[in-house]
């Protein structure tokens, strides 16, 4: 069995002891970080190897950055995008082979507003990761795409969708970009396995919002059918969620059969 698990831990440095705790208890093969809100110099790289993790970091410093840790390989590793483009602004992809299965570890734009010109760099940036696979990857191969993703893929994976019409995570044009990715040949592997019905990833931390289940899941893994065929179990841990200091997401946690 291969594990993986993907998590946006909202500043490594402020959790460091929170995820070294998880992995211990938790064992993950694979695990996919985001917004790490670090350097690559400030990874720590050392503490992960001392919990048998080879790890590979890209980061800016004290916005975005993403990671990947691996204790069964981590081969042929690429930061940002190989879509023949401009290299991005911003450290929010990151790609390296573990286990024979292509990795990408993503954090797409927040969006922050539909009227924001942040949220045409979302758009553009979903458009650039379908050229990415596209050019990288073929539907034939294993390939699995984790991460935050900054969408809610359907009704379903909001706690009210009355509460967000107008607002980004749940817009057409987001969804229809990660359709397209579902369309090139990606399988929601979280959705798959949970069947219909609510569950969440993701809860703000203002007015008790994770208590009330007020939340949404947008930390998403998706795959291949060579790798989505493989899976036997899947879970958001919301019991990462709980403590103190937790980040403001959930892992999702992925079995894969060898």
């Amino acid at each position: 069995m291969t594990r993986l698990a993907t998590w946006n831990v909202n500043s490594l440095k402020v959790r460091q002891e929170r995820v070294e705790a998880w992995i211990t208890e938790v064992q993950p093969d694979i695990v996919c970080l985001q917004e790490t809100k670090l350097s690559d110099s400030a990874f720590p790289a050392m503490s992960f190897a001392a919990l048998g993790y080879d790890s590979a970091h890209y980061g800016e410093g004290r916005w975005n950055g993403v990671g990947i840790l691996s204790r069964v390989g981590l081969d042929d590793i690429v930061a940002d995008f190989a879509d023949g483009g401009d290299p991005d602004t911003d450290a929010r992809l990151l790609s390296a082979t573990c286990a024979g299965i292509r990795i990408s570890s993503v954090y797409v734009p927040n969006g922050r507003d539909p009227e924001h010109d942040h949220y045409q760099y979302k758009l553009r940036w979903l458009d650039r990761l379908a050229a990415h696979l596209a050019a990288t990857t073929e539907i034939s191969d294993p390939v699995v795409v984790a991460g935050d993703f900054n969408i809610a893929p359907g009704d379903d994976d909001v706690y009210d969708v009355t509460k967000f019409e107008g607002a980004t995570h749940v817009s057409q044009p987001e969804r229809d970009r990660l359709s397209a990715l579902i369309h090139w040949g990606l399988r929601d592997i979280g959705r798959e396995q949970v069947g219909t019905g609510s569950v969440f990833s993701w809860w703000d931390y203002r007015r008790g919002d994770f208590h009330e289940g007020r939340g949404m899941r947008i930390d998403l893994v998706l795959g291949t059918p060579s790798v989505a065929d493989r899976v036997e179990w899947a879970i958001i841990d919301r019991n990462a969620r709980k403590g103190k200091l937790p980040s403001d997401h959930a892992p999702v946690i992925i079995d894969l059969t060898d």
